[in-house]
């Protein structure tokens, strides 16, 4: 039966752990000339209704260094940009690749490909969730702090996509999570739903200080996400405060990392100070969704 990634509780702890274990792996032998070609000869379809650097450039990247290779699909090189059924495209896609990453907008959009294909498929970003992403932050957090033990994750921000996929994320990682958002703003209520299986580990408030107290690892992202940049003046007025700056990593515990997804807009939801201060932190997250897509997509596609 095949396996897909479409959010991030599709996964148990134990294949969430399973995942940064062998991306740890990966990364470590390529960093020392090991070559993986898991994956030789496979073909994975990468259709993208929203642009990309990260996404792209890792995805390919990584299935070329586990032997196989990438074709890129705009909407403008596939027929579904013309009226073609998804579920049509699914269907003739399973029978030339072995794998397909999408990024688009619907959620619904990567469960309905799921449903009519026939090989694995991966979400590569939706404005549900971002799970490949949160993959990298997990194992990012894992190489600085050595764990998840005791640790506090908090999310400042727009209760999108990535706070979705951090929340779960996180917890089921085993920290506690808190998220600080505008009551207009907040998370998915299916993502509010599964906090609720984890008590006093979750916790949302307006108060972004109070969110940031004890924190060991902190995240935003952009207050305006792509497709919302006709908003963008009324969202700087909603998510004026909602910034990690000297006062929040002073909230926080010493030592607590950062993290963002990139891009970053300086100024807004991170000072140009506490970016440059955790930049390393930041650009290793950001190399790291290479490392933890090889894992997934060796996971879904290796033939047994």
């Amino acid at each position: 039966m095949k396996k897909d990634l479409l959010k991030m509780a599709d996964l148990s702890q134990a294949e969430l752990f399973e995942i940064l274990d062998l991306a740890a792996k990966l990364k470590y032998e390529k960093k020392n000339g090991i070559e993986h070609h898991i994956l030789k000869g496979q073909s994975l379809g990468m259709i993208f209704q929203k642009s990309s650097t990260r996404t792209r450039v890792s995805f390919e990247t990584g299935i070329y260094q586990l032997g196989g290779q990438a074709l890129f699909l705009s909407p403008r090189d596939l027929q579904i940009g013309r009226g073609e059924p998804l579920k049509d495209t699914a269907r003739v896609l399973s029978r030339y690749l072995d794998g397909i990453m999408i990024r688009t907008f619907a959620q619904q959009e990567v469960e309905d490909l799921a449903k009519y294909a026939s090989i694995p498929i991966i979400n590569g970003l939706t404005d549900y969730c971002h799970p490949c992403q949160v993959l990298a932050d997990l194992l990012t957090i894992r190489e600085f702090k050595g764990g998840f033990d005791g640790l506090k994750m908090t999310y400042i921000g727009d209760g999108n996509n990535m706070a979705n996929s951090l929340i779960v994320g996180g917890l089921l990682a085993g920290m506690k999570v808190s998220i600080a958002c505008p009551k207009t703003h907040q998370p998915d209520e299916k993502v509010l739903d599964f906090t609720k299986n984890y008590g006093n580990m979750f916790m949302m408030t307006e108060n972004i200080l109070e969110a940031a107290q004890k924190s060991d690892v902190l995240f935003t992202d952009v207050w305006a996400s792509m497709g919302q940049e006709d908003e963008a003046a009324e969202r700087r007025r909603i998510f004026t405060g909602y910034q990690i700056n000297a006062e929040v990593m002073d909230a926080a515990n010493k030592g607590a990392m950062v993290q963002h997804c990139l891009p970053a807009h300086r100024g807004e939801e991170i000072t140009e100070e506490v970016f440059e201060a955790h930049a390393d932190e930041i650009f290793e997250e950001a190399e790291n969704r290479l490392h933890a897509q090889k894992a997934v997509m060796v996971k879904l596609m290796a033939k047994a």
